[in-house]
């Protein structure tokens, strides 16, 4: 239980550094909306699945560090009482991008798969997944130093 905790933690750290990494690419006209509202809208806010509503912001964040904290918290028991590293991380970070945004959220019907959606939208949510694993790995690393 402890290394699910230390990784839902480290998820919860992980997800704030990724979302900075999404809030730059929105700014630079890659993205139009983050796809964790998106998601909020059409999973957790039913009936306005097409038009924004002022919950979705909120609504998503915090679906965001959840889901986030529970990735982290899966890597943590995956790596168990080892100290991962930055390339461990940044491997699982593209495992999740695919399991999601080539996976679950195309079946569903929630965004495209990644080859059929925007290019710069793809592009920007596959490298956010890359710190959000480095970060994981490294914040895992760092709550589990080895005693001196």
């Amino acid at each position: 239980m402890r290394a699910a905790g230390e990784g839902a933690v480290a998820g919860v750290v992980a997800t704030s550094v990724m979302t900075g990494w999404m809030r730059a690419a929105r700014r630079c006209g890659l993205m139009r909306e983050q796809p964790h509202h998106r998601i909020a809208r059409v999973v957790l806010l039913p009936g306005s699945s097409e038009k924004p509503t002022s919950a979705e912001r909120p609504v998503g964040g915090i679906a965001h560090l959840g889901f986030g904290a529970t990735m982290g918290a899966a890597f943590g028991l995956l790596t168990g009482r080892h100290r991962p590293s930055a390339p461990a991380g940044a491997v699982y970070g593209v495992a999740v991008w695919a399991v999601s945004y080539q996976g679950w959220l195309p079946l569903s019907g929630i965004m495209p798969p990644a080859h059929r959606d925007r290019p710069g939208r793809a592009v920007a949510i596959f490298i956010a997944h890359i710190p959000y694993g480095v970060t994981l790995a490294l914040t895992l690393r760092r709550m589990r130093r080895s005693p001196r």
